[in-house]
């Protein structure tokens, strides 16, 4: 069950009292993965343009166990994000990329009009088997919807050191910083490593939304403390979190401004209406040429709900 908090004691520079709201994950468990899931909820649908946050392990698999298995399955009208905290994940598309993400890393994939893809784990070394990483979308603007889609690997990010909290700068502008990662809205992403009990103050945008969570450990901000897996949403109107931190934490803070239109998301599609989501799943059902075909999958396809409606 999510739960939310009152209203914090900040307010804004009209004098406003600011939003903010806490999420409780959904725990599941897929393949032996356990995943915490705080985007979508019916609290919260999205922070800016981000729809989807998935905390993915930690997990260690056994000898005989293969780790992530993810076959075929198509997106469209969104990015996939994926930010690697341990383990190699081995990403395949129907654009014919190949690329292995690990720790550190960034994989953006831009779905637009339609792509498919695959997910599984590499194991380096026997001694290396554990996966844990933030899995997240973000929605393409309607004038996209039809875009060709596009990959691209990011092993190199900007990073701030601020006293003894290391922020890594994942995609959009923060302390005069840019990140490389292709954006279509104004957007953000920080993931903030606490090399010591510390707390900072961070800048915020005013007309952006902030989503918070604990990827490791957990933290504390406006007097509430939050637990690992819980989301804490600030609504716009902020201009600056004070968030400390025990040492070890590591947290995700996302961010950007509020849709304009709202969105429709069914399995793995994104859309602004439903027939485009609906034609989405013909297409899929069909092997239509606009998802292609994962080179050298094996792999069943994946199928997915019949949409709701007609």
């Amino acid at each position: 069950m999510s739960r939310e908090s009152a209203a914090n004691t900040e307010y804004t520079s009209d004098g406003k009292p600011c939003q903010t709201k806490r999420i409780q994950a959904r725990m599941s468990d897929v393949g032996g993965i356990p995943v915490a899931r705080t985007l979508p909820t019916k609290e919260q649908r999205t922070i800016g343009p981000w729809c989807f946050l998935d905390h993915a392990g930690p997990v260690t698999f056994s000898a005989d166990e293969a780790g992530m298995q993810v076959g075929p399955h198509p997106h469209t009208c969104l990015q996939t994000f994926t930010w690697m905290l341990a383990g190699e994940v081995l990403h395949r598309d129907s654009l014919g990329n190949r690329q292995i993400i690990r720790p550190g890393q960034v994989n953006l994939m831009t779905a637009g009009q339609g792509i498919s893809h695959t997910e599984e784990s590499v194991f380096s070394t026997e001694s290396e088997r554990e996966l844990h990483a933030a899995q997240l979308w973000i929605a393409m603007p309607e004038s996209e919807q039809d875009s060709a889609p596009a990959f691209e690997h990011y092993p190199d990010l900007p990073v701030i050191n601020r006293g003894d909290v290391t922020l890594t700068l994942l995609i959009g502008e923060f302390a005069g910083q840019t990140a490389p990662t292709r954006t279509y809205l104004p957007i953000v992403g920080i993931d903030m490593l606490f090399d010591a009990d510390d707390e900072i103050s961070v800048n915020l945008e005013s007309d952006f939304e902030y989503g918070i969570t604990a990827l490791v450990g957990g933290f504390s901000m406006a007097g509430e403390s939050y637990e690992q897996d819980e989301l804490a949403v600030l609504a716009t109107g902020h201009q600056q979190a004070s968030i400390g931190a025990k040492k070890g934490s590591r947290l995700l803070l996302i961010g950007g401004k509020p849709l304009v239109k709202p969105i429709t998301i069914w399995w793995n599609y994104v859309g602004y209406n439903k027939d485009y989501i609906r034609q989405a799943q013909e297409d899929w059902h069909a092997q239509h040429e606009r998802f292609g075909n994962v080179p050298n999958s094996n792999a069943a396809r994946m199928q997915g709900p019949e949409v709701p409606w007609r």
